[in-house]
Protein backbone atom coordinates (compact mmCIF):
# COMPACT_ATOMS: atom_id res chain seq x y z
CA UNK A 1 0.00 0.00 0.00
CA UNK A 2 1.37 3.46 -0.82
CA UNK A 3 0.39 7.07 -0.39
CA UNK A 4 0.08 9.47 -3.31
CA UNK A 5 -0.75 13.09 -4.00
CA UNK A 6 -3.23 13.40 -6.84
CA UNK A 7 -4.58 16.56 -8.44
CA UNK A 8 -7.91 17.38 -10.05
CA UNK A 9 -10.03 20.45 -10.73
CA UNK A 10 -10.93 20.37 -7.02
CA UNK A 11 -7.30 20.68 -5.96
CA UNK A 12 -4.71 18.36 -4.50
CA UNK A 13 -5.78 15.31 -2.56
CA UNK A 14 -3.71 12.91 -0.50
CA UNK A 15 -4.96 9.37 -0.85
CA UNK A 16 -3.95 5.79 -0.26
CA UNK A 17 -3.64 3.61 -3.36
CA UNK A 18 -4.59 -0.03 -2.95
CA UNK A 19 -5.04 -2.86 -5.44
CA UNK A 20 -7.73 -1.96 -7.98
CA UNK A 21 -11.03 -3.55 -7.04
CA UNK A 22 -12.69 -3.20 -10.43
CA UNK A 23 -9.84 -3.97 -12.80
CA UNK A 24 -11.33 -2.58 -16.02
CA UNK A 25 -14.85 -3.38 -14.83
CA UNK A 26 -14.25 -7.01 -15.73
CA UNK A 27 -14.35 -8.18 -12.11
CA UNK A 28 -17.86 -7.67 -10.80
CA UNK A 29 -17.50 -9.62 -7.57
CA UNK A 30 -17.07 -6.62 -5.28
CA UNK A 31 -20.46 -4.96 -5.76
CA UNK A 32 -22.12 -7.22 -8.32
CA UNK A 33 -22.21 -4.84 -11.26
CA UNK A 34 -24.10 -7.23 -13.51
CA UNK A 35 -26.89 -7.51 -10.92
CA UNK A 36 -27.46 -3.75 -10.77
CA UNK A 37 -30.48 -2.32 -12.64
CA UNK A 38 -30.16 -0.60 -16.01
CA UNK A 39 -30.29 3.19 -15.38
CA UNK A 40 -32.01 3.95 -18.68
CA UNK A 41 -35.16 2.25 -17.40
CA UNK A 42 -35.54 5.12 -14.91
CA UNK A 43 -33.15 7.96 -15.77
CA UNK A 44 -32.64 10.03 -18.90
CA UNK A 45 -29.56 12.24 -19.36
CA UNK A 46 -30.58 15.79 -20.23
CA UNK A 47 -27.48 17.92 -19.64
CA UNK A 48 -23.76 17.70 -18.87
CA UNK A 49 -22.99 19.64 -15.69
CA UNK A 50 -19.37 18.78 -14.96
CA UNK A 51 -16.49 16.36 -15.07
CA UNK A 52 -15.33 14.47 -12.01
CA UNK A 53 -12.30 12.35 -11.18
CA UNK A 54 -13.75 9.19 -12.67
CA UNK A 55 -16.04 10.45 -15.43
CA UNK A 56 -18.67 12.98 -16.42
CA UNK A 57 -21.44 14.35 -14.21
CA UNK A 58 -24.88 14.83 -15.75
CA UNK A 59 -28.28 16.18 -14.87
CA UNK A 60 -30.81 13.39 -15.30
CA UNK A 61 -34.59 13.22 -15.45
CA UNK A 62 -36.61 10.53 -13.70
CA UNK A 63 -38.90 9.10 -16.38
CA UNK A 64 -41.45 7.95 -13.80
CA UNK A 65 -42.06 11.04 -11.67
CA UNK A 66 -40.31 13.88 -13.53
CA UNK A 67 -37.85 14.62 -10.73
CA UNK A 68 -34.24 15.52 -11.47
CA UNK A 69 -30.97 14.25 -10.04
CA UNK A 70 -27.23 14.27 -10.71
CA UNK A 71 -25.36 11.22 -11.92
CA UNK A 72 -21.68 10.35 -12.00
CA UNK A 73 -21.16 8.16 -15.06
CA UNK A 74 -17.89 6.37 -14.49
CA UNK A 75 -15.60 5.69 -17.42
CA UNK A 76 -14.77 1.96 -17.48
CA UNK A 77 -11.39 2.67 -19.06
CA UNK A 78 -10.25 4.99 -16.25
CA UNK A 79 -8.25 3.74 -13.30
CA UNK A 80 -10.74 3.18 -10.49
CA UNK A 81 -9.57 2.72 -6.92
CA UNK A 82 -11.17 2.20 -3.52
CA UNK A 83 -12.72 5.68 -3.39
CA UNK A 84 -15.75 4.67 -5.48
CA UNK A 85 -16.34 1.58 -3.39
CA UNK A 86 -16.06 3.64 -0.19
CA UNK A 87 -18.53 6.26 -1.40
CA UNK A 88 -21.03 3.64 -2.55
CA UNK A 89 -20.81 1.66 0.69
CA UNK A 90 -21.22 4.72 2.91
CA UNK A 91 -24.02 6.34 0.92
CA UNK A 92 -25.90 3.04 0.74
CA UNK A 93 -25.80 2.54 4.51
CA UNK A 94 -26.25 6.15 5.65
CA UNK A 95 -29.79 7.26 6.66
CA UNK A 96 -31.12 10.35 4.87
CA UNK A 97 -30.41 13.73 6.42
CA UNK A 98 -31.23 17.26 5.17
CA UNK A 99 -27.55 18.25 5.20
CA UNK A 100 -26.10 15.18 3.48
CA UNK A 101 -26.58 14.61 -0.24
CA UNK A 102 -29.26 12.00 -0.95
CA UNK A 103 -28.31 8.77 -2.65
CA UNK A 104 -30.72 7.40 -5.26
CA UNK A 105 -28.82 4.27 -6.13
CA UNK A 106 -26.14 2.56 -8.16
CA UNK A 107 -26.87 1.44 -11.70
CA UNK A 108 -24.98 -0.35 -14.45
CA UNK A 109 -25.41 0.28 -18.16
CA UNK A 110 -24.01 -2.62 -20.14
CA UNK A 111 -22.11 -1.81 -23.33
CA UNK A 112 -20.40 -4.50 -25.39
CA UNK A 113 -17.99 -2.03 -26.98
CA UNK A 114 -16.83 -0.03 -23.93
CA UNK A 115 -17.41 -2.64 -21.23
CA UNK A 116 -20.28 -0.83 -19.56
CA UNK A 117 -20.73 2.24 -17.38
CA UNK A 118 -21.40 2.52 -13.67
CA UNK A 119 -23.93 5.21 -12.66
CA UNK A 120 -23.93 6.75 -9.19
CA UNK A 121 -27.16 8.78 -8.89
CA UNK A 122 -27.27 11.53 -6.27
CA UNK A 123 -29.37 14.51 -5.27
CA UNK A 124 -29.06 17.47 -7.64
CA UNK A 125 -27.51 20.53 -5.99
CA UNK A 126 -28.06 23.36 -8.47
CA UNK A 127 -26.43 26.04 -6.35
CA UNK A 128 -22.91 24.74 -6.85
CA UNK A 129 -20.21 24.57 -4.20
CA UNK A 130 -19.59 27.20 -1.55
CA UNK A 131 -16.07 27.56 -2.97
CA UNK A 132 -17.61 28.65 -6.28
CA UNK A 133 -19.83 31.07 -4.40
CA UNK A 134 -16.99 32.84 -2.58
CA UNK A 135 -14.84 32.82 -5.75
CA UNK A 136 -17.58 34.57 -7.72
CA UNK A 137 -18.10 37.12 -4.93
CA UNK A 138 -14.40 37.95 -4.83
CA UNK A 139 -14.38 38.48 -8.61
CA UNK A 140 -16.87 41.28 -7.97
CA UNK A 141 -14.73 42.66 -5.12
CA UNK A 142 -17.30 41.45 -2.63
CA UNK A 143 -16.95 39.21 0.39
CA UNK A 144 -19.27 36.70 1.94
CA UNK A 145 -21.33 38.15 4.77
CA UNK A 146 -20.81 36.65 8.21
CA UNK A 147 -24.48 35.69 8.44
CA UNK A 148 -24.15 33.59 5.28
CA UNK A 149 -20.90 32.01 6.48
CA UNK A 150 -22.65 31.13 9.73
CA UNK A 151 -25.60 29.64 7.86
CA UNK A 152 -23.35 27.46 5.68
CA UNK A 153 -21.24 26.30 8.63
CA UNK A 154 -24.33 25.50 10.68
CA UNK A 155 -25.70 23.28 7.89
CA UNK A 156 -22.33 21.59 7.46
CA UNK A 157 -22.07 21.00 11.21
CA UNK A 158 -25.49 19.33 11.24
CA UNK A 159 -24.35 17.11 8.38
CA UNK A 160 -21.15 16.22 10.21
CA UNK A 161 -23.09 15.51 13.39
CA UNK A 162 -25.19 13.03 11.42
CA UNK A 163 -22.08 11.36 9.98
CA UNK A 164 -20.37 11.14 13.34
CA UNK A 165 -23.46 9.70 15.01
CA UNK A 166 -23.30 6.99 12.38
CA UNK A 167 -19.57 6.52 13.06
CA UNK A 168 -18.41 7.96 9.76
CA UNK A 169 -15.48 10.35 9.40
CA UNK A 170 -15.73 12.42 6.23
CA UNK A 171 -11.97 13.17 6.03
CA UNK A 172 -12.24 15.66 3.15
CA UNK A 173 -14.35 18.57 4.43
CA UNK A 174 -13.72 21.70 2.34
CA UNK A 175 -15.65 24.27 0.37
CA UNK A 176 -15.72 22.17 -2.80
CA UNK A 177 -17.45 19.38 -0.89
CA UNK A 178 -20.23 21.56 0.53
CA UNK A 179 -22.90 22.11 -2.10
CA UNK A 180 -25.94 24.39 -2.17
CA UNK A 181 -29.41 23.82 -3.57
CA UNK A 182 -31.60 26.46 -5.17
CA UNK A 183 -33.89 26.16 -2.13
CA UNK A 184 -31.05 27.16 0.21
CA UNK A 185 -30.05 23.68 1.31
CA UNK A 186 -26.51 22.96 2.49
CA UNK A 187 -25.27 19.47 1.60
CA UNK A 188 -22.11 17.53 2.41
CA UNK A 189 -20.89 15.52 -0.59
CA UNK A 190 -18.00 13.32 -1.76
CA UNK A 191 -17.43 10.36 0.54
CA UNK A 192 -14.66 8.78 -1.51
CA UNK A 193 -12.10 8.97 1.29
CA UNK A 194 -14.53 8.69 4.20
CA UNK A 195 -14.06 6.01 6.85
CA UNK A 196 -16.44 3.89 8.91
CA UNK A 197 -15.58 3.41 12.58
CA UNK A 198 -16.44 0.17 14.36
CA UNK A 199 -16.43 -1.02 17.96
CA UNK A 200 -13.11 -2.68 17.28
CA UNK A 201 -11.66 0.40 15.58
CA UNK A 202 -12.71 3.73 17.02
CA UNK A 203 -9.77 5.63 15.53
CA UNK A 204 -8.05 5.71 12.15
CA UNK A 205 -4.39 5.96 11.13
CA UNK A 206 -4.54 6.55 7.37
CA UNK A 207 -3.37 9.93 6.11
CA UNK A 208 -5.95 11.07 3.54
CA UNK A 209 -7.64 14.33 2.55
CA UNK A 210 -6.80 17.61 0.81
CA UNK A 211 -3.57 19.10 2.26
CA UNK A 212 -4.62 22.65 3.19
CA UNK A 213 -7.70 21.42 5.09
CA UNK A 214 -6.11 18.41 6.79
CA UNK A 215 -5.86 18.31 10.59
CA UNK A 216 -2.34 18.02 12.09
CA UNK A 217 -3.05 14.60 13.60
CA UNK A 218 -4.11 13.25 10.20
CA UNK A 219 -0.94 14.50 8.52
CA UNK A 220 1.14 13.11 11.38
CA UNK A 221 -0.02 9.58 10.53
CA UNK A 222 2.02 9.79 7.35
CA UNK A 223 5.29 9.98 9.27
CA UNK A 224 4.43 8.41 12.63
CA UNK A 225 2.87 4.97 12.43
CA UNK A 226 1.75 5.03 16.08
CA UNK A 227 -0.46 8.12 15.52
CA UNK A 228 -4.21 7.96 15.03
CA UNK A 229 -7.22 10.30 14.92
CA UNK A 230 -10.97 10.33 15.26
CA UNK A 231 -13.96 12.32 13.98
CA UNK A 232 -12.64 15.55 15.51
CA UNK A 233 -10.40 15.92 12.45
CA UNK A 234 -13.53 16.93 10.51
CA UNK A 235 -14.07 19.82 12.93
CA UNK A 236 -10.57 21.14 12.16
CA UNK A 237 -11.28 20.91 8.43
CA UNK A 238 -14.55 22.78 8.84
CA UNK A 239 -12.69 25.50 10.73
CA UNK A 240 -10.29 25.84 7.80
CA UNK A 241 -13.35 25.98 5.53
CA UNK A 242 -14.66 28.90 7.62
CA UNK A 243 -11.41 30.75 6.89
CA UNK A 244 -11.76 29.82 3.21
CA UNK A 245 -15.23 31.36 3.10
CA UNK A 246 -14.03 34.52 4.78
CA UNK A 247 -10.77 35.01 2.88
CA UNK A 248 -11.41 33.13 -0.35
CA UNK A 249 -8.54 30.69 0.27
CA UNK A 250 -7.48 28.37 3.09
CA UNK A 251 -4.39 29.26 5.13
CA UNK A 252 -1.03 28.42 3.51
CA UNK A 253 -2.61 28.32 0.05
CA UNK A 254 0.36 30.27 -1.32
CA UNK A 255 2.53 27.22 -0.65
CA UNK A 256 2.86 24.05 -2.69
CA UNK A 257 0.58 21.39 -1.16
CA UNK A 258 3.56 19.23 -0.16
CA UNK A 259 5.15 22.14 1.71
CA UNK A 260 1.85 22.82 3.43
CA UNK A 261 1.78 19.22 4.65
CA UNK A 262 5.08 19.79 6.41
CA UNK A 263 4.17 23.19 7.81
CA UNK A 264 0.73 22.44 9.32
CA UNK A 265 1.86 19.93 11.98
CA UNK A 266 4.90 21.80 13.26
CA UNK A 267 5.16 19.24 16.04
CA UNK A 268 2.93 16.43 17.36
CA UNK A 269 1.52 18.78 19.99
CA UNK A 270 1.77 22.30 18.58
CA UNK A 271 -0.65 21.99 15.66
CA UNK A 272 -0.52 24.37 12.76
CA UNK A 273 0.99 27.82 12.72
CA UNK A 274 -1.85 29.62 11.02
Amino acid sequence: MSHALSSSKDGWKLSVKRKLFYGSFQNTNMIGLETLPDPTDIWEIIQTIGKGTYGNVYRVLNKKDGSQAAVKVLDPISVVDEEIEAEYTILQSLPNHPNVVKFYGMFYKSDLKSGGHLWLVLELCNGGSVTELITNLLKRDESMEEALISYILYGALLGLQHLHKNRIIHRDVKGNNILLTTEGGVKLVDFGVSAKLTNARLRRNTSVGTPFWMAPEVIACEQQLDYSYDSRCDVWSLGITAIELGDGEPPLSDLHPVKALFKIPRSPTEGAEL
